[in-house]
């Protein structure tokens, strides 16, 4: 498949719908070293467009008209550092949804909800993992305990109960 993306985008692009996209764009900025592409305003004194770049995405948004539904976003963003960036987005007003631990691919990574409701995988690559190599690992107690907290505290924050469900992730069979 060729790129028809226009330079400097992907072929797939993230939207998100906020209450307030000027700060969302302040908070990615500060969080998540993001640098702000555009930010425009319309007459009615809204963002109808905004845009972000993270690292090699181009993550676009716009403020929520009062009669749409909220719309929270799940985001993955990769970053050098997966402990410092937590704490970067923390500071910014990030409520903390799941402590940085290792995974069995490689990553290391955690969960915040930011201030608008949308909740970023925050993930750092520190070793590449072939794949058979993690099915392995998965069965290690640092990495199956690790899946377990990830699982339970996305759905804890997602479906607001206090404790969440996890499932243990089953190998393919092809």
């Amino acid at each position: 498949m060729s790129h028809t993306a226009p330079e400097g985008y992907t072929s797939v692009a993230p939207w998100v719908v906020t209450d307030d996209t000027g700060a969302l764009l302040d908070f990615i900025t500060a969080a998540f070293e993001g640098e702000e592409l555009a930010r425009v305003p319309v007459e009615d004194g809204t963002i109808g467009h905004g845009e972000i770049r993270v690292g090699d995405t181009v993550v676009l948004a716009f403020d929520r008209r009062p009669d749409w539904p909220v719309m929270p976003s799940l985001l993955r963003v990769y970053v050098p550092d997966a402990d410092a960036a937590m704490a970067a987005a923390v500071k910014c007003g990030a409520q903390l949804i799941t402590e940085c631990a290792d995974s069995a691919w490689g990553d290391r990574g955690g969960r915040v909800r930011d201030p608008f409701g949308n909740i970023w995988w925050v993930m750092s690559r520190v070793e590449d993992v072939a794949p058979d190599q993690a099915w392995e690992r998965m069965s290690e107690p640092k990495y199956a305990d690790a899946m377990r907290m990830a699982q339970q505290t996305l759905d804890a924050a997602l479906s607001g109960r206090e404790a969440g469900v996890a499932s243990a992730p089953q190998r393919p069979t092809r």
